[in-house]
């Protein structure tokens, strides 16, 4: 089946999700959260969930909840208007340039950082690839490039293949880095399209090129996902992850060790853990306040072995993206780095804050 027919069968309506998830009524607020934020589920991954447990983790990630109606937080935390400087380029450090190439997803997750786009506006994204493709030649302290969205791999292989031939035919750019879940929600998308995998494969000899991708819990590593995974790996790709520190969902060192030590048994290289940012319908949510946080994640990276102990715990606000280093000598106090900086001068600074238990973010 073409990953398009397979899109349409999507669980994406009110009357699906109350038969599907019987504990779910129609009713009038339900609607008013559809109509703000969309749903969108792929039967494939729709079938990870077990439907006798509310608190399931995939359900979780991508079942509508009331609280994405407590609007306390931002729908741009990392200052991404701010960076814009062509419509769906961003330009916010030196070497990378970000382009949105869609607003669409083949799953909506409820925690998107993107939350205001995302499904819902394509008022952000590129349109005039040959404008931003100028862009990125003039400027040659650009040295790589991420294909973002949306899901950069839900555009037709034909635009896809768009993108490789022009950037890859740039001197000045070392990769190519493609932001995608497919292989997470939407595996059949590659598993089944050998034209792509074809073109992957052709340009990935021409300049190396990453998938970002973002496994969140252990039970998104199917049969399915492995087999896309591998033809990727196959095609010379890279596969990094960047898993977003989930309450309810990973917020356990048992649970998130498990998913670190599950992926380097793939091939994947785990690359961040992201705090979840304090996006509008998300915050109250999703987010683990910071000192609990690292307590998380340094108990998940102590029963790793190798490469599973890489990855940075990190949070991307509007000054850049900051690593979280660990606790200081006084009481709450913790220790922060610029690992990349918006202003130059920010750049590998280093600095602490005292912190309350429940604080969950850093932007100051």
């Amino acid at each position: 089946m073409d990953f398009n027919q397979e899109l349409r069968n999507n669980l994406t309506t009110a009357s699906q999700l109350s038969n599907t998830f019987p504990d779910i009524k129609i009713n009038n607020r339900i609607e008013e959260i559809l109509e703000k934020y969309p749903i969108s589920i792929p039967q494939y991954y729709l079938s990870l969930i077990d439907k006798n447990n509310i608190s399931d983790p995939i359900r979780r990630m991508s079942v509508p909840s009331f609280s994405e109606m407590d609007l306390d937080g931002s729908f741009d935390t990392s200052g991404e208007n701010d960076n814009t400087v062509l419509k769906g380029l961003q330009h916010k450090y030196k070497q990378t340039a970000l382009i949105l190439s869609t607003h669409k997803c083949a799953m909506y997750c409820r925690y998107c950082f993107r939350k205001r786009m995302v499904g819902a506006t394509s008022d952000e994204i590129a349109i005039n690839l040959d404008e931003i493709f100028d862009y990125i030649r003039e400027h040659k302290e650009i040295s790589n490039v991420l294909v973002s969205g949306g899901d950069s791999f839900l555009l037709d292989t034909d635009t896809i293949e768009k993108y490789l031939k022009n950037l890859t035919a740039i001197e000045h750019i070392d990769y190519i880095r493609f932001g995608t879940k497919i292989p997470i929600v939407l595996p059949d998308r590659i598993i089944n399209d050998n034209r792509l995998l074809d073109l992957l494969k052709e340009y990935c000899s021409k300049k190396q090129i990453y998938i970002s991708t973002q496994f969140n819990h252990s039970n998104e590593i199917t049969h399915q996902s492995i087999k896309a995974i591998k033809l990727l790996q196959q095609a010379g790709l890279v596969i990094k992850n960047q898993t977003v520190l989930l309450k309810g969902v990973n917020d356990n060192p048992e649970v998130l060790g498990m998913l670190l030590k599950n992926l380097t048994k793939i091939g994947i290289v785990p690359y961040y853990i992201f705090q979840c940012r304090p996006v509008s319908g998300v915050k109250n949510q999703f987010q683990v306040p910071l000192l609990k946080g690292y307590e998380i994640v340094e108990k998940a990276k102590n029963i790793q072995n190798g490469n599973g102990k890489c990855m940075r715990f990190a949070m991307s606000n509007t000054k850049g993206k900051v690593e979280i280093i660990g606790k200081g000598l006084k009481q709450n106090e913790m220790i922060f780095k610029f690992h990349q900086a918006k202003n130059p001068e920010n750049q590998g600074r280093i600095f602490s804050r005292i912190l309350s238990e429940n604080d969950c973010w850093v932007d100051d």
